[in-house]
């Protein structure tokens, strides 16, 4: 089974080397990987040359933030699988594809997520959260809830099918992406109950209190557009659910 991986950049010279050693060390034999840069002016792309050998595409040219570059590299995608892992994010372990290709293995299931965790930026094997996740049952979108889009892999023929990130949405457009296709249109996805991405912390998503209730309004914003009678407290709901992640995090050590 053939996994495309799609990594977005952008000035991620302090990070990317250890995203793009990450998935050269996968023990599965069938990566094709893909680095959408949006013009970094750091040495981003001196570090990419050098693993030019375990690359198949590269691109670099402005763009309109980072779902844009995720789009750009569906475009170019050409495995059965599709996954994205940014280039300030590392894959838990060498098995970590191998383990998607044996769950997508099932013609029934078009999609897998695991859990993850965010980590310091400087000292990754400390955890800082611990992002549980859990099979999926109908009205948890309207709780807040979603895979970890680091851990979610989908079929290319779903992506075809259904579009990719809708660029409305600057900080929620995974969040947008997985209701569409599992809460609107019943895309079959299986959870596997591991870690599988270490994330670090300072991500467009959660590196400010401003952007992070500018994102779970987004996720309001999405339930409202995609149809679900999602309450406004919503907002409250989603940040709260948040918590446990952090307490989890205390009792979780890494090598």
């Amino acid at each position: 089974m053939k996994i495309s991986i799609i990594t977005a950049a952008y000035n991620a010279a302090d990070t990317i080397t250890d995203t793009l050693e990450s998935v050269a060390a996968q023990r599965h034999q069938d990566i094709e990987h893909i680095v959408i840069d949006g013009a970094s002016t750091d040495n981003t792309l001196k570090i990419v040359e050098r693993y030019a050998d375990t690359i198949a595409h590269v691109l670099s040219e402005p763009d309109r933030g980072v779902y844009d570059a995720m789009n750009k590299g569906l475009a170019f995608a050409s495995g059965e699988v599709v996954g994205f892992l940014n280039a300030d994010d590392i894959y838990m372990h060498q098995d970590v594809l191998t383990k998607v290709a044996a769950t997508m293995a099932d013609p029934a299931i078009d999609a897998c997520y695991a859990d993850l965790v965010y980590v310091d930026r400087e000292q990754t094997s400390r955890v800082v959260r611990h992002w549980v996740s859990r099979d999926y049952t109908s009205g948890l979108f309207e709780k807040g809830w979603m895979p970890a889009h680091p851990t979610f892999f989908v079929r290319k023929s779903v992506y075809k099918k259904l579009g990719g990130f809708d660029l409305r949405y600057r900080l929620q457009a995974d969040f947008d992406l997985a209701l569409r296709f599992m809460g609107i249109n019943g895309v079959q996805a299986r959870y596997v109950p591991e870690v599988w991405v270490r994330m670090r912390m300072g991500g467009m998503s959660n590196n400010s209190i401003r952007n992070m209730v500018r994102g779970n309004i987004e996720a309001y914003t999405s339930c409202r557009a995609n149809g679900l009678n999602v309450p406004p407290w919503f907002i409250l709901t989603k940040v709260l659910s948040r918590v446990p992640q952090f307490i989890r995090a205390h009792r979780m050590k890494l090598d």
